[in-house]
């Protein structure tokens, strides 16, 4: 396994984003969250304007510019900050305030983020968020992801887009059979990562499947445990960042998994 992997914590500038805990919808909440995430101990802090929940109402242009650009710009001088956005004029404003990475849900920024010489996070998913949840079906799950994310991968390394991850997109458009299957292969899309140069980004944290796995349904509150379970799971399997809302818990995982491995290899 990678023996550093990187720690994204959230701050959602929303009023809807699908755990209660982490909205962060007034500009000094986010900020504070921002900050103390950072001094937590996050690596990176991932700052977005529209939820992507299932189900989600889309934002306009205007009010996503509205919540994020402040944000970022307060938060830049304390690490590096990505910015969650599909959207070209957003990903813009957020790099001119300072944002150093685009975490791109609809894999359609690489461009963009080639223009600006930032990095970029390109993630699978089946439709948009009124869409997704809505019976999605594969073939086969795994190899669908796969060769979409190995050819987001080489389009990456050809334009020189550094740093990148791509992300399986856990929860975009796959059921919970889905994602266990696409957790299973982690190894898979660490492979393909390796063969281009680029990092691997898994999120699962606090999302749905994980409190649909065992015999009582858990709610959002619930999902810790799994959350951090899924974490292990990732690290363990070579990924270079996991996206969490829970920084203290990761971070103590973080270091509880790899400091004996740093040990051995030292």
């Amino acid at each position: 396994m990678a023996l550093s992997p990187l720690v994204m914590g959230i701050v959602n500038v929303t009023p809807d984003s699908f755990y209660p805990a982490a909205r962060t919808h007034a500009h000094g909440a986010a900020i504070a969250r921002g900050r103390a995430l950072f001094d937590q101990g996050c690596d990176v802090i991932d700052v977005g304007g529209e939820s992507t929940r299932p189900g989600a109402e889309h934002v306009d242009v205007t009010e996503e510019l509205a919540r994020v650009v402040a944000v970022v710009e307060a938060l830049s001088p304390y690490g590096p900050v990505s910015i969650d956005t599909t959207k070209r004029d957003v990903a813009i404003a957020a790099v001119d305030a300072g944002a150093m990475i685009i975490n791109d849900v609809s894999s359609s920024l690489l461009e963009v983020a080639r223009q600006l010489g930032v990095g970029y996070v390109a993630m699978h998913a089946k439709g948009d968020s009124k869409t997704m949840q809505v019976n999605p079906t594969y073939d086969d799950v795994v190899s669908e992801v796969a060769t979409f994310l190995e050819d987001m991968a080489r389009k990456a390394q050809a334009m020189g887009v550094s740093p990148c991850w791509i992300d399986p997109g856990i929860g975009f458009g796959k059921t919970i059979e889905h994602n266990l299957a696409l957790l299973a292969h982690t190894d898979r899309f660490v492979e393909i990562g390796a063969r281009y140069g680029v990092g691997v980004l898994v999120g699962t944290s606090r999302k749905r499947f994980l409190g649909h796995l065992g015999n009582d349904v858990l709610s959002v509150d619930e999902r810790l445990e799994g959350s951090m379970a899924t974490a292990a799971w990732s690290m363990l399997e070579g990924v270079s960042m996991v996206r969490v809302h829970d920084a203290v818990e990761a971070l103590l995982l973080r270091e509880l998994m790899v400091r004996p491995l740093e040990e051995v290899h030292a």
